[in-house]
């Protein structure tokens, strides 16, 4: 079974990053891969694992972590062959915590998928392509299609201090189902080629 990760890129109080994750994990349930038992997908908070500024003493590439945190993180991220970052844009880019996130680990990222769901006033695509620069770094592959929530047409807000519910237009959900049609194919790619232990360079 190929596991796959829905990642909640943001750790900020009532984040609207959760609302879009929960719609996701819906939609992917659904999803003809989770239906026939080849995908399983688990949301994967990073505001559950208390990461902090990034700590450790010695580089990721070396796989020497220090802290429990950091295990904590990479058994988790280890686990799975693929990722849908859920992420919005602060300053035409990913959040901080996401980031740090992806820089505490570097074997565990390796070789495997990922795809993207943004949310913003941009509908946050520049956050992805930044995160994807990032993640090329890692050698991590990442599907074409993107679904880009808007603020404006995709959530119900009435109080901006709260996440608002979400309300994707009807070109959202095909478009995300699209996003997992690849990701899987490219998961279970990958998983070949981490499997026959082939590197490649980013």
């Amino acid at each position: 079974m190929i596991r796959i990760a829905v990642v909640i890129g943001s750790t900020r109080p009532r984040r609207r990053t959760a609302v879009a994750a929960r719609w996701v994990a819906e939609v992917a349930a659904r999803h003809p891969s989770a239906v026939s038992g080849e995908a399983a997908f688990e949301v994967v908070d990073l505001a559950e694992y208390g990461l902090s500024v990034l700590d450790e003493p010695l580089p990721a590439l070396f796989g020497a972590y220090h802290h429990p945190h950091t295990h904590r993180w990479a058994e988790t991220i280890a686990a799975f062959d693929g990722f849908v970052f859920v992420t919005p844009e602060y300053n035409h880019s990913m959040p901080a915590a996401l980031k740090n996130a992806v820089d505490f680990l570097f074997a565990e990222w390796n070789n495997k998928a990922a795809g993207f769901v943004s949310h913003g006033v941009h509908g946050g695509v520049r956050a992805v392509e930044h995160l994807r620069l990032t993640l090329a770094e890692l050698q991590v592959a990442t599907v074409r299609t993107q679904v880009a929530l808007s603020a404006f047409t995709d959530f119900e807000i009435t109080d901006p201090a709260e996440p608002g519910v979400i309300a994707p237009g009807p070109h959202q959900e095909p478009t995300l189902n699209e996003l997992l049609d690849q990701l899987v194919a490219w998961s279970r790619a990958m998983r070949t080629v981490r499997e026959a232990g082939v590197e490649i360079a980013a």
